[in-house]
């Protein structure tokens, strides 16, 4: 079967879906984001086209585009529609897929399922993305222990900001989850800086889930 990776957050703007276009690039894959809200400025979409040098038509189109930055199941609902979990159904595609959540796990797509549900639904492979910054220690640790109680498969954990090597380690200790890497805050923040971070920051092996 053509890998496929879930790129989710223990919050919303953390950086993965910067993380998501490094991955997609190095993978030379396909990038999905199956529900985009708010469509002021770049959307993630956009974003990872222009980063991650994909040739055209990798980035696939999103199923939902809501006009409001908010949570999915209220940016749907005032643009007066419903979002239907049936409608996001897994691509057949010809190469590795990446696929990004919306913010965190427990972020609302309608008044009755959650991400995490659609993920416990797809089974597959998930990085959790995390900042280093104070308090991502308990916010990793819960987001962890919802993808293990729920049975969904864990890469590891991608770090996303400053060096703060303690808790860093404290989060791996504590969950017994690889840390996968760390991607820093990048400036200017390019194609070839992404990429050139992504090769000195991470084991893009196991990243990639094994290969």
């Amino acid at each position: 079967m053509t890998k496929r990776i879930v790129i989710t957050g223990t919050d919303t703007g953390i950086g993965k879906t910067v993380f998501s276009a490094g991955l997609a690039g190095f993978l030379n894959g396909f990038y999905w984001k199956p529900v985009q809200s708010g469509l002021d400025g770049e959307t993630d979409s956009e974003v990872v086209a222009r980063l991650a040098g994909l040739p055209p038509g990798r980035v696939l189109p999103e199923v939902y585009r809501l006009k409001e930055p908010l949570s999915p199941h209220r940016s749907a609902e005032i643009d007066g529609i419903a979002i239907e979990a049936a409608k996001l159904s897994l691509p057949d595609l010809p190469g590795p897929l990446i696929i990004e959540g919306a913010g965190g796990l427990m972020v609302p797509l309608n008044r009755q399922t959650k991400f995490i549900d659609i993920f416990r639904e797809w089974q597959l492979p998930v990085i959790l993305c995390a900042r280093t910054a104070l308090g991502t220690i308990n916010h990793t640790l819960l987001s962890i222990e919802v993808l293990r109680a729920r049975s969904i498969p864990l890469i590891g954990v991608a770090f996303i900001g400053d060096e703060v090597a303690d808790t860093q380690r404290t989060i791996v200790e504590f969950s017994g989850v690889p840390q996968l890497g760390r991607l820093p805050h990048l400036d200017p923040l390019m194609g070839g800086t992404l990429r050139d971070a992504m090769i000195a920051g991470f084991d893009l092996a196991l990243t990639a889930g094994g290969e």
